[in-house]
């Protein structure tokens, strides 16, 4: 039996590739509104950050999720998304 292919996606924080499970999914969705995507099956354009909030702020500063997403995102959706990743850290640290 051949070992499964692992999906590899470029966190746009950081720019290093890793397993796609390892990354936390953003997501703009059909309505325009910007999501964190745990599960990663909601509908939408998809773009991916690692769970530490470093890469998020990374991809703030350089505007890679607004690339991405061919919008401008509002600030506070960069707060809300640091919130939901502060909280999915909180839950697994414990």
């Amino acid at each position: 039996m051949t070992p499964r292919k692992i999906p590899m996606r470029m966190c746009t924080g950081c720019g290093e590739m890793k397993p796609k499970r390892e990354l936390i999914r953003v997501v703009k969705q059909p309505d325009g509104s910007i999501v964190l995507d745990a599960t990663g099956k909601k509908s939408g354009r998809g773009a991916y950050v690692c769970p530490q909030s470093e890469c998020l702020r990374k991809a703030q500063k350089v505007r890679r999720l607004e690339k991405a997403f061919a919008c401008r995102i509002d600030v506070g959706v960069y707060e809300a998304l640091a919130a939901a990743m502060a909280e999915q850290e909180a839950e697994q640290n414990g």
